[in-house]
């Protein structure tokens, strides 16, 4: 097996990156969702809720800044806050976690809501400050501005195996679906299809990663990332039926970063497009109905 792709969010729900190489962080991979729009409670804001969020592009800067462009060519570069610098400091929610984030300039909150809502651009700059729910994590483990994990991972397989059960169902109307409906962030080839629902641990290339749980699918799988539609009950519907885990249509795995040995600090290491990937313990699957 190998790792087929990267993917990476710097703003929560926005437009992907596709590097060929990432560093990996105990929150997550380098750069991926630091940032996101909350809502006047503070609480975030998705494609859920908006599917025009996926249409904003997302250029990183060197110095930690963003240049965010709507569809209209309009774009806006917002440099990173932090509360070193005094800016404002705002409590948001991500599924029910409380945490203190910092906001961006009033300018970009002007131009979110020209294009988007009303809604408020917040960084996170300190990624301790989200801890991983402790039922699935180890104390320490912390994550970004992500769902709930700091890595999603998806195979190849499965999305192949999904797409021949979708069209063996629906053969008149049948859309093939790219991997971009899922939003992982680590892509695997090679593997069966739904072998990823055994893994318990994993390496990839020289770091190795906990498989904590799996990924249960909402609308946003149902939305084309490339113009914002929402395409129809697939692939939930074929999810439910063919692939359920843990109460849920469910497609990926969400993994926890593990600490090489003797490596301190903030970088673990670096993924690179075509790294091996090995399964170091292969469980029991997980139940339909139940954990």
């Amino acid at each position: 097996m190998h790792l087929a792709g990267l993917h990476v969010y710097p703003v929560k729900s926005m437009y992907r990156l596709s590097p060929d190489s990432s560093a990996v962080h105990p929150w997550g991979l380098a750069g991926d969702r630091r940032w996101m729009l909350a809502d006047p409670t503070g609480r975030f804001v998705s494609q859920r809720e908006n599917a025009a969020l996926g249409q904003i592009r997302v250029r990183p800067l060197p110095d930690g800044a963003l240049v965010l462009t709507a569809p209209d060519g309009s774009r806006i570069e917002v440099a990173a806050p932090a509360v070193t610098t005094g800016d404002p400091v705002a409590e948001v929610e991500v599924w029910g976690t409380r945490f203190r984030a910092v906001e961006a300039a009033k300018e970009a909150h002007l131009w979110i809501g020209e294009h988007l809502g009303d809604y408020r651009l917040v960084h996170l700059d300190d990624p301790r400050a989200r801890p991983v729910d402790p039922e699935y994590g180890e104390p320490g483990d912390t994550v970004s501005m992500a769902d709930g994990f700091p890595l999603l991972l998806t195979t190849t397989a499965s999305l192949e195996r999904l797409n021949e059960l979708i069209a063996a169902e629906h053969p008149d109307a049948h859309e093939t679906l790219p991997m971009e409906r899922f939003r992982p962030n680590v892509v695997v080839g090679g593997s069966e299809p739904w072998a990823e629902d055994g893994w318990r641990r994993i390496r990839i290339g020289a770091l190795t990663f906990k498989v904590v749980k799996p990924c249960g699918r909402c609308v946003v799988t149902t939305t084309d990332q490339e113009s914002g539609e929402r395409r129809g009950p697939e692939p939930l519907r074929t999810l439910a039926r063919h692939h359920k885990l843990v109460r849920r249509a469910a497609f990926g795995q969400n993994l926890i970063p593990e600490r090489p040995v003797g490596v301190e600090g903030d970088v673990l290491g670096t993924l690179l497009v075509g790294d091996d990937v090995e399964v170091l313990d292969d469980g029991a699957h997980w139940p339909a109905d139940g954990r």
